[in-house]
């Protein structure tokens, strides 16, 4: 009986500690556990926020950037996963951050994005079309590399 008992005490515990990895409802705080998507914008929500003094940030490789150009002005990543966003990413952490990459179906902005929230930055969003939608839209582009 006493095998028995433990045995039950051990999958309890299990089954507790595998509810809390995985949870979607909210926490018992009232905060969600998941942190909330990056917040997407237009070509044209891009181009404004840039104007007005946000940063746009390329996450493409190389051979994006030579093909189609890049976003004037733009930060660009050394790898969309890996960089260093203390050397790569402005000092305030509060700055207004527009992350692209190659177009609708690449995920590198998401991935560099998410870098920069978890490194502190709360400002962050990421221009969906990417360069390609920028090129698209007639927007002005820098060539690469940049002399």
């Amino acid at each position: 009986m006493k095998c028995f008992v433990r045995v039950v005490v051990l999958c309890t515990l299990v089954a507790c500690a595998f509810a809390g990895c995985n949870r979607s409802e909210p926490a018992a705080s009232g905060l969600s556990t998941t942190p909330a998507p990056i917040a997407e914008v237009s070509v044209e929500q891009a181009s404004a926020l840039l104007a007005a003094g946000a940063i746009a940030i390329d996450a493409n490789g190389e051979d994006t950037r030579r093909e189609q150009g890049t976003v004037p002005n733009a930060r660009l990543l050394s790898s969309s996963s890996q960089y260093d966003p203390a050397r790569e990413l402005p000092a305030a952490r509060n700055t207004k951050l527009v992350f692209y990459c190659g177009g609708e179906m690449c995920s590198a902005s998401d991935t560099a994005a998410e870098r920069a929230r978890s490194a502190g930055f709360t400002d962050v969003c990421g221009m969906r079309p990417g360069i390609s939608g920028w090129v698209s839209a007639g927007k002005t582009t820098q060539s690469f590399p940049r002399s």
